[in-house]
């Protein structure tokens, strides 16, 4: 029997086209609920929700080779309105001079102590370390190149203790450095697509991942779990997934902002997106491996979208291969293939996107004006930012099935794009 070619290729376009076409209504609609259901009864993170007693916080800051940012991170600290909190910054084994920057912001601020690790032990162990030196109940970790915003404590804080079976909360990052048009991308990016799925996955009860660079947690729930897990590469999904499948609820505060930095080159870039998909990929497969039963059946809807995506993925790599190929004059394909997807299904998608990235910024404006003039950058995001998820999650989850997990994972200084 002859295989029919251009059905199968029309096939994959379609599921290449259909997938984010379907997702875009869904984290649309999950936006408009978290809208109507948690966020439009505040008008801007400055309106703070009443708390009757502002228990005892912790901020814990992992610092490796810090010493361009860490004084702007703790100066930022300096600036936060909540009444009872201390700053606790762990220096990782640096190797540069961030341990002696930090014992003299320890003589500028008394609400800063700092812990030493002697070697490079990853970002999960300083974070350990972190919490193991405080005794408040609710800890709020950050990057330590991350400015938290006045107010972002105080919802933290709120958030956490509004039912006791929250666990996590997640903040709202907010990009930094935007002069290059990889930072314009991003900046579009956070405000259109991760916020919103942030809110729709906080909507629908399971979030895939807190953002590691601004995230709070009720120490027991921490505790209950085994904190986090030093074996894998993304330390911030992991511990996600652990307190969701220990049955503590994760929740999002987009009022909790922090301003982070960002890759602005291709190849840190490339090496960031290719740590997230990796990271996902080992969570994924420790927890398929280990069987997926009892509590584990809570993050089931994950496990599928996330399989879905997966699948998405290498269509979407194999579309776009076929496509380069076909423009090739040398080569001969036994089917017509005129670009990646339909040019009339592109419309179609290219429109949904616009809608979908115009809902996110209306919501989005109330805790970052101007947004709307990086609408216009949005429309390389198809084209950019597509190609770089499909390739780096199928060369994620190969690396994590050929390799496996790191034993101790350790971290090295990212790109953050400014030099």
């Amino acid at each position: 029997m002859e295989l029919d070619w251009q059905t199968i290729v029309w096939k994959m376009q379609s599921f290449v086209w259909l997938y984010p076409f379907i997702m875009s209504w869904f984290w649309i609609t999950g936006g408009i609920l978290y809208w109507v259901l948690r966020e439009g009864k505040f008008r801007r993170p400055s309106d703070l929700p009443e708390m009757n007693e502002f228990p005892r916080a912790a901020v814990i800051v992992p610092c490796f080779n810090e010493k361009e940012n860490i004084a702007d991170t703790i100066g930022a600290l300096s600036q936060l309105a909540y009444p009872d909190f201390e700053v606790i910054a762990v220096n990782d084994g640096s190797s540069d001079n961030t341990a002696e920057l930090l014992e003299l912001l320890q003589q500028q601020y008394g609400f800063l102590r700092v812990v030493n690790l002697e070697h490079n032990q990853g970002k999960a162990m300083a974070m350990r370390a972190g919490v193991a030196a405080t005794d408040a109940e609710y800890v709020i970790c950050i990057d330590g190149d991350a400015l938290l915003e006045a107010h972002a404590l105080h919802w933290m804080v709120y958030s956490l203790t509004l039912r006791p079976n929250i666990g996590g909360v997640t903040g709202n990052p907010r990009i930094r450095n935007r002069k290059t048009l990889l930072g314009r991308l991003q900046v579009g990016e956070f405000s259109s697509i991760i916020g919103l799925i942030k809110r729709t996955q906080s909507v629908y009860g399971r979030v895939f991942t807190v953002s590691g660079v601004v995230c709070g947690f009720r120490k027991r729930a921490l505790h209950e779990v085994g904190y986090w897990g030093i074996d894998m590469l993304t330390d911030d999904i992991d511990i996600t997934w652990r307190l969701q499948e220990g049955g503590w609820r994760v929740r999002y505060e987009p009022n909790a902002m922090c301003w982070i930095l960002m890759p602005e080159t291709l190849r840190g870039l490339w090496t960031q997106r290719l740590r997230w998909a990796q990271g996902g990929a080992e969570v994924i497969t420790k927890r398929i491996g280990e069987g997926v039963r009892g509590r584990s059946l809570r993050m089931l809807p994950i496990v599928i979208e996330y399989f879905i995506s997966v699948a998405w993925a290498h269509v979407t790599a194999i579309v776009m291969l076929l496509w380069v190929m076909s423009l090739l004059p040398f080569v001969s394909l036994p089917f017509d293939l005129h670009g990646p997807i339909p040019s009339h299904w592109g419309l179609i998608l290219a429109g949904t996107f616009f809608i979908q990235s115009l809902k996110s910024m209306t919501l989005e404006q109330r805790y970052e004006r101007g947004l709307f003039r990086y609408l216009g950058w949005l429309i390389w995001y198809p084209t950019a930012y597509w190609m770089i998820a499909a390739i780096t999650s199928v060369a994620g989850l190969y690396r994590t099935l050929i390799f496996g997990r790191q034993r101790h994972a350790t971290w090295v200084s990212p790109d953050r794009g400014i030099k």
